[in-house]
């Protein structure tokens, strides 16, 4: 039972995936779901891209400034945010860097494996 039991703080169990310069994650793949915990380092950045998967953010530390659709929202520690399918959409990380907890339903098939980028 234990298999399915994990923390935040310790990635074992998890995919790792290095997805740009200094934004690293680890994954978590479930049957209609996967969770990847992305830690961001200072005044790193994801490109922009899309996926047909749902995405899902939450803010755990730090901000940074989230752009979705040609839109650049700021955020930081406790805001969220839903990205649906096919929705361009990346990050540009604060001075303090960040940890953001991204959930994508259903899994992205490209983030079931280690390496690198994100896949599209």
């Amino acid at each position: 039972m234990t298999e399915n039991f994990f923390n935040l703080d310790n990635p074992e169990g998890g995919i790792q995936r290095t997805l740009a310069e200094g934004v690293n994650t680890n994954i978590f793949v479930g049957d209609e779901a996967m969770l990847s915990v992305v830690r961001c380092d200072p005044n790193s950045a994801g490109s922009i891209h899309s996926h047909p998967q749902e995405q899902w953010g939450v803010c755990l530390q730090g901000s940074g400034v989230r752009i979705q659709d040609g839109e650049e929202v700021p955020f930081k520690k406790g805001d969220f945010w839903r990205t649906p399918g096919n929705v361009e959409h990346g990050i540009r990380v604060g001075p303090q860097g960040t940890t953001v907890l991204d959930v994508f339903a259903p899994p992205r098939d490209e983030y079931r494996k280690a390496g690198s980028g994100f896949g599209v």
